[in-house]
Protein backbone atom coordinates (compact mmCIF):
# COMPACT_ATOMS: atom_id res chain seq x y z
CA UNK A 1 0.00 0.00 0.00
CA UNK A 2 1.42 3.38 -1.06
CA UNK A 3 1.96 5.45 2.17
CA UNK A 4 0.26 8.68 2.80
CA UNK A 5 2.29 11.85 2.69
CA UNK A 6 2.73 13.76 5.96
CA UNK A 7 3.41 17.26 5.91
CA UNK A 8 4.61 19.32 8.41
CA UNK A 9 6.35 23.03 8.36
CA UNK A 10 8.73 24.77 11.30
CA UNK A 11 8.44 28.37 11.53
CA UNK A 12 11.92 29.72 12.17
CA UNK A 13 11.46 32.13 14.72
CA UNK A 14 13.38 32.10 18.33
CA UNK A 15 14.91 29.42 20.28
CA UNK A 16 12.95 26.39 20.35
CA UNK A 17 10.92 25.81 23.55
CA UNK A 18 9.46 22.74 25.42
CA UNK A 19 6.30 23.62 24.21
CA UNK A 20 7.46 23.43 20.47
CA UNK A 21 8.87 19.96 21.60
CA UNK A 22 6.14 18.83 23.29
CA UNK A 23 2.87 20.23 20.72
CA UNK A 24 4.90 19.48 17.46
CA UNK A 25 8.07 17.64 17.68
CA UNK A 26 7.46 14.80 19.82
CA UNK A 27 4.16 13.95 18.13
CA UNK A 28 6.14 14.45 14.54
CA UNK A 29 8.64 11.87 14.99
CA UNK A 30 6.10 9.52 16.26
CA UNK A 31 4.81 10.00 12.76
CA UNK A 32 7.66 9.48 11.00
CA UNK A 33 8.50 6.06 12.92
CA UNK A 34 5.48 5.09 11.64
CA UNK A 35 5.41 2.73 8.36
CA UNK A 36 1.69 4.48 7.42
CA UNK A 37 3.33 7.50 6.47
CA UNK A 38 6.17 9.21 3.88
CA UNK A 39 7.02 12.17 5.84
CA UNK A 40 8.40 15.74 4.56
CA UNK A 41 8.87 17.79 7.44
CA UNK A 42 10.98 21.27 6.10
CA UNK A 43 11.89 24.76 8.19
CA UNK A 44 9.74 27.63 6.77
CA UNK A 45 12.18 30.28 6.27
CA UNK A 46 10.12 31.85 3.70
CA UNK A 47 7.60 32.36 6.47
CA UNK A 48 10.02 33.73 9.14
CA UNK A 49 11.03 36.14 6.65
CA UNK A 50 7.52 37.83 7.61
CA UNK A 51 8.69 38.72 10.95
CA UNK A 52 12.74 38.22 11.23
CA UNK A 53 14.76 40.77 9.16
CA UNK A 54 17.79 40.49 10.66
CA UNK A 55 20.43 38.44 8.43
CA UNK A 56 22.30 36.81 11.34
CA UNK A 57 19.01 36.23 13.43
CA UNK A 58 17.47 34.37 10.02
CA UNK A 59 20.33 32.07 9.80
CA UNK A 60 21.02 31.20 13.39
CA UNK A 61 17.10 30.26 13.65
CA UNK A 62 17.13 28.24 11.12
CA UNK A 63 20.42 26.66 12.16
CA UNK A 64 18.81 26.07 16.18
CA UNK A 65 15.07 24.43 14.69
CA UNK A 66 17.43 22.45 12.34
CA UNK A 67 19.61 21.28 15.01
CA UNK A 68 16.76 20.72 17.76
CA UNK A 69 14.53 18.27 15.37
CA UNK A 70 18.21 16.19 14.59
CA UNK A 71 19.39 16.21 18.22
CA UNK A 72 15.52 14.91 19.01
CA UNK A 73 16.17 11.94 16.53
CA UNK A 74 14.59 13.01 13.07
CA UNK A 75 15.89 10.81 11.08
CA UNK A 76 17.25 12.33 7.43
CA UNK A 77 16.99 8.68 5.71
CA UNK A 78 13.75 8.24 7.24
CA UNK A 79 11.75 11.35 6.28
CA UNK A 80 12.65 14.11 3.90
CA UNK A 81 13.59 17.21 5.94
CA UNK A 82 14.71 20.21 3.95
CA UNK A 83 15.05 23.62 4.22
CA UNK A 84 11.93 25.93 2.15
CA UNK A 85 14.31 28.17 0.62
CA UNK A 86 16.16 25.53 -0.77
CA UNK A 87 13.40 24.29 -2.95
CA UNK A 88 12.82 26.91 -5.18
CA UNK A 89 9.74 25.24 -6.73
CA UNK A 90 7.69 26.10 -3.76
CA UNK A 91 8.20 30.03 -4.62
CA UNK A 92 7.43 29.58 -7.94
CA UNK A 93 4.09 27.71 -7.43
CA UNK A 94 3.21 30.04 -4.82
CA UNK A 95 2.87 32.73 -7.78
CA UNK A 96 0.57 30.49 -10.03
CA UNK A 97 -1.64 29.99 -7.04
CA UNK A 98 -1.72 33.66 -6.51
CA UNK A 99 -3.06 34.54 -9.75
CA UNK A 100 -6.14 31.83 -8.95
CA UNK A 101 -6.59 32.93 -5.15
CA UNK A 102 -9.32 35.62 -4.42
CA UNK A 103 -8.01 38.53 -2.22
CA UNK A 104 -11.34 38.47 -0.65
CA UNK A 105 -10.01 34.84 0.52
CA UNK A 106 -6.95 36.35 1.72
CA UNK A 107 -9.14 38.90 3.94
CA UNK A 108 -10.49 36.23 5.77
CA UNK A 109 -7.29 34.80 6.68
CA UNK A 110 -7.54 34.70 10.73
CA UNK A 111 -3.74 35.74 11.04
CA UNK A 112 -4.78 39.11 8.70
CA UNK A 113 -7.81 39.81 10.31
CA UNK A 114 -6.47 39.58 13.83
CA UNK A 115 -3.33 42.44 12.80
CA UNK A 116 -6.14 44.72 11.60
CA UNK A 117 -8.02 44.33 14.49
CA UNK A 118 -4.95 45.22 16.96
CA UNK A 119 -4.04 48.09 14.68
CA UNK A 120 -7.42 49.79 15.20
CA UNK A 121 -7.93 49.36 18.32
CA UNK A 122 -4.47 51.13 18.71
CA UNK A 123 -5.96 54.11 16.46
CA UNK A 124 -3.87 53.24 13.47
CA UNK A 125 -4.96 52.81 9.79
CA UNK A 126 -5.98 48.94 9.87
CA UNK A 127 -2.81 48.09 7.28
CA UNK A 128 -0.08 49.82 9.64
CA UNK A 129 2.65 47.74 9.69
CA UNK A 130 1.43 44.68 7.60
CA UNK A 131 3.47 43.55 4.65
CA UNK A 132 2.85 41.49 1.74
CA UNK A 133 4.01 38.28 2.75
CA UNK A 134 1.71 38.40 6.07
CA UNK A 135 -1.31 38.95 3.78
CA UNK A 136 -0.06 36.27 1.52
CA UNK A 137 1.15 33.86 4.47
CA UNK A 138 -1.42 31.12 3.32
CA UNK A 139 -0.64 31.34 0.09
CA UNK A 140 2.66 30.49 0.26
CA UNK A 141 1.61 27.83 2.90
CA UNK A 142 -0.72 26.23 0.37
CA UNK A 143 2.06 25.51 -2.21
CA UNK A 144 4.33 24.11 0.87
CA UNK A 145 1.20 21.80 1.21
CA UNK A 146 0.49 21.25 -2.46
CA UNK A 147 3.26 20.85 -3.95
CA UNK A 148 4.03 17.50 -2.32
CA UNK A 149 0.42 16.09 -2.84
CA UNK A 150 0.12 15.49 0.73
CA UNK A 151 -2.59 13.56 2.56
CA UNK A 152 -2.34 14.76 5.87
CA UNK A 153 -1.32 17.99 7.41
CA UNK A 154 -0.74 18.14 11.50
CA UNK A 155 -1.67 21.34 12.67
CA UNK A 156 -3.29 23.00 16.12
CA UNK A 157 -6.44 24.28 15.88
CA UNK A 158 -5.53 27.77 15.28
CA UNK A 159 -3.68 26.70 11.96
CA UNK A 160 -6.85 24.21 10.69
CA UNK A 161 -7.72 27.46 8.25
CA UNK A 162 -4.91 26.99 6.45
CA UNK A 163 -5.50 23.79 5.10
CA UNK A 164 -8.77 24.88 4.10
CA UNK A 165 -7.14 27.69 2.47
CA UNK A 166 -5.24 25.13 0.82
CA UNK A 167 -8.22 22.89 0.09
CA UNK A 168 -9.91 25.98 -1.46
CA UNK A 169 -7.13 27.30 -3.91
CA UNK A 170 -6.66 23.63 -5.10
CA UNK A 171 -10.51 22.83 -5.77
CA UNK A 172 -10.33 25.96 -7.47
CA UNK A 173 -7.26 25.10 -9.69
CA UNK A 174 -8.89 21.74 -10.91
CA UNK A 175 -11.87 23.67 -11.91
CA UNK A 176 -10.22 25.95 -14.07
CA UNK A 177 -7.17 23.65 -15.56
CA UNK A 178 -8.37 20.06 -14.90
CA UNK A 179 -7.98 17.68 -11.67
CA UNK A 180 -4.28 18.03 -10.55
CA UNK A 181 -4.07 18.61 -6.81
CA UNK A 182 -5.01 16.20 -4.32
CA UNK A 183 -6.89 18.15 -1.51
CA UNK A 184 -5.17 17.27 1.74
CA UNK A 185 -7.23 16.45 4.92
CA UNK A 186 -5.71 18.32 8.39
CA UNK A 187 -4.98 16.13 11.54
CA UNK A 188 -5.45 18.05 15.00
CA UNK A 189 -4.03 15.54 18.28
CA UNK A 190 -6.89 16.15 20.82
CA UNK A 191 -4.58 14.30 23.34
CA UNK A 192 -2.20 16.92 23.54
CA UNK A 193 -3.64 19.58 25.79
CA UNK A 194 -1.93 23.51 26.31
CA UNK A 195 1.29 23.11 27.25
CA UNK A 196 1.49 25.81 30.43
CA UNK A 197 4.10 28.54 30.90
CA UNK A 198 5.86 29.48 33.76
CA UNK A 199 3.22 31.88 34.49
CA UNK A 200 0.00 28.82 33.77
CA UNK A 201 -0.72 30.48 30.34
CA UNK A 202 -0.04 28.77 27.24
CA UNK A 203 3.72 28.45 27.04
CA UNK A 204 4.52 31.00 24.16
CA UNK A 205 7.97 33.31 23.01
CA UNK A 206 4.91 36.20 22.56
CA UNK A 207 4.54 35.85 26.93
CA UNK A 208 7.69 35.29 27.72
CA UNK A 209 7.23 32.53 29.75
CA UNK A 210 9.25 29.38 27.89
CA UNK A 211 11.04 26.31 29.16
CA UNK A 212 14.03 26.85 26.17
CA UNK A 213 14.37 23.51 25.45
CA UNK A 214 18.48 23.07 25.54
CA UNK A 215 19.15 25.52 28.18
CA UNK A 216 21.95 24.48 30.53
CA UNK A 217 21.10 22.38 34.11
CA UNK A 218 21.13 25.69 35.91
CA UNK A 219 19.10 27.52 34.34
CA UNK A 220 16.28 24.44 33.82
CA UNK A 221 16.20 24.04 37.64
CA UNK A 222 15.69 27.88 37.81
CA UNK A 223 12.94 28.15 35.45
CA UNK A 224 10.87 25.37 36.90
CA UNK A 225 11.42 26.60 40.20
CA UNK A 226 9.67 29.44 38.66
CA UNK A 227 6.43 27.81 37.99
CA UNK A 228 3.38 29.35 39.22
CA UNK A 229 1.25 27.06 41.43
CA UNK A 230 -1.61 27.78 43.78
CA UNK A 231 -0.79 27.60 47.87
CA UNK A 232 -2.77 23.96 48.53
CA UNK A 233 -0.90 22.67 51.27
CA UNK A 234 1.82 19.95 50.78
CA UNK A 235 -0.69 17.07 51.97
CA UNK A 236 -3.55 17.82 50.75
CA UNK A 237 -4.74 15.37 47.76
CA UNK A 238 -4.44 17.29 44.10
CA UNK A 239 -5.49 16.94 40.87
CA UNK A 240 -2.71 15.21 38.55
CA UNK A 241 -5.15 16.26 35.15
CA UNK A 242 -5.51 19.78 36.74
CA UNK A 243 -1.67 20.34 37.65
CA UNK A 244 0.73 22.18 34.70
CA UNK A 245 4.06 20.52 36.26
CA UNK A 246 2.24 17.20 36.15
CA UNK A 247 1.50 17.54 32.34
CA UNK A 248 4.95 18.41 31.87
CA UNK A 249 6.16 15.84 34.67
CA UNK A 250 4.55 13.15 32.01
CA UNK A 251 6.01 13.62 28.53
CA UNK A 252 9.50 13.23 29.81
CA UNK A 253 9.12 10.61 32.78
CA UNK A 254 8.81 6.54 31.99
CA UNK A 255 5.83 5.19 32.15
CA UNK A 256 6.05 3.61 36.00
CA UNK A 257 7.68 6.98 37.05
CA UNK A 258 4.17 8.91 35.85
CA UNK A 259 1.99 6.34 37.56
CA UNK A 260 3.77 6.90 41.03
CA UNK A 261 3.56 10.31 40.69
CA UNK A 262 -0.16 10.24 40.27
CA UNK A 263 -0.50 8.44 43.48
CA UNK A 264 1.99 11.20 44.63
CA UNK A 265 -0.67 13.52 43.55
CA UNK A 266 -3.88 11.62 45.39
CA UNK A 267 -2.39 10.99 48.88
CA UNK A 268 -0.60 14.56 48.99
CA UNK A 269 3.12 16.23 47.88
CA UNK A 270 4.11 19.34 48.33
CA UNK A 271 4.65 21.37 44.77
CA UNK A 272 8.32 22.12 45.70
CA UNK A 273 8.61 18.21 45.44
CA UNK A 274 6.97 18.13 42.16
CA UNK A 275 9.51 20.69 41.07
CA UNK A 276 12.19 19.18 42.29
CA UNK A 277 11.19 15.34 40.41
CA UNK A 278 10.05 17.28 37.15
CA UNK A 279 13.71 18.74 37.38
CA UNK A 280 15.23 15.59 37.76
CA UNK A 281 13.18 13.62 34.61
CA UNK A 282 13.53 16.41 32.29
CA UNK A 283 17.51 17.10 32.92
CA UNK A 284 17.58 13.51 32.27
CA UNK A 285 15.99 13.26 28.97
CA UNK A 286 17.52 16.13 27.51
CA UNK A 287 21.07 15.03 28.49
CA UNK A 288 21.96 13.40 25.33
CA UNK A 289 19.64 15.14 23.12
CA UNK A 290 20.83 18.38 24.44
CA UNK A 291 25.05 17.14 23.59
CA UNK A 292 23.92 16.53 20.39
CA UNK A 293 22.28 19.60 20.01
CA UNK A 294 25.38 21.49 20.96
CA UNK A 295 27.63 19.64 18.65
CA UNK A 296 25.44 19.95 15.56
CA UNK A 297 25.12 24.02 16.30
CA UNK A 298 29.19 24.16 16.63
CA UNK A 299 29.06 22.46 12.79
CA UNK A 300 26.65 24.54 11.06
CA UNK A 301 28.30 23.17 7.64
CA UNK A 302 26.87 19.38 8.95
CA UNK A 303 23.17 21.03 9.54
CA UNK A 304 23.44 22.45 6.11
CA UNK A 305 24.81 19.19 4.00
CA UNK A 306 21.87 17.54 6.26
CA UNK A 307 19.18 20.04 4.74
CA UNK A 308 21.19 20.52 0.97
CA UNK A 309 20.04 16.55 1.22
CA UNK A 310 16.62 16.72 2.16
CA UNK A 311 16.03 19.27 -0.30
CA UNK A 312 17.46 16.81 -3.47
CA UNK A 313 15.14 14.65 -1.92
CA UNK A 314 12.44 17.15 -2.08
CA UNK A 315 12.85 18.38 -5.46
CA UNK A 316 12.78 14.87 -6.92
CA UNK A 317 9.05 14.93 -6.28
CA UNK A 318 8.83 18.25 -6.68
CA UNK A 319 9.89 19.36 -10.15
CA UNK A 320 8.51 16.92 -12.21
CA UNK A 321 4.89 17.77 -10.83
CA UNK A 322 5.99 21.73 -10.75
CA UNK A 323 6.26 20.75 -14.83
CA UNK A 324 2.86 18.90 -14.96
CA UNK A 325 1.03 21.92 -13.32
CA UNK A 326 3.02 24.44 -15.64
CA UNK A 327 1.60 22.62 -18.63
CA UNK A 328 -1.91 22.73 -17.34
CA UNK A 329 -1.49 26.45 -17.28
CA UNK A 330 -0.17 26.70 -20.81
CA UNK A 331 3.64 26.13 -20.57
CA UNK A 332 4.93 24.68 -23.27
CA UNK A 333 8.84 25.49 -22.84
Amino acid sequence: MEKKVVLTGIKSTGRPHVGNYIGAIKPALQLAASNEYSPYYFIADYHSLTTVQNREQFKDYVYRIAASWLALGLDPEQSTFYRQTDVPEIMELSWILSCLTPKGLMNRAHAYKSAVEQNLQNSLDQDAGINIGVYSYPILMASDILLFQSDIVPVGKDQIQHVEIARDIATHFNHVFGETFSLPQYMVDTTIAMVPGLDGRKMSKSYHNTIPLFCEEKELEKLIKRIVTDSTPPQAPKDPDQSSLFLLYREFASENEVEQMRNNYRSGIGWGEVKKELFLVMKRYLEQPRQRYKELMSNSREIDKILHYGAEKARQKAKPFLNEIKEKIGYSG
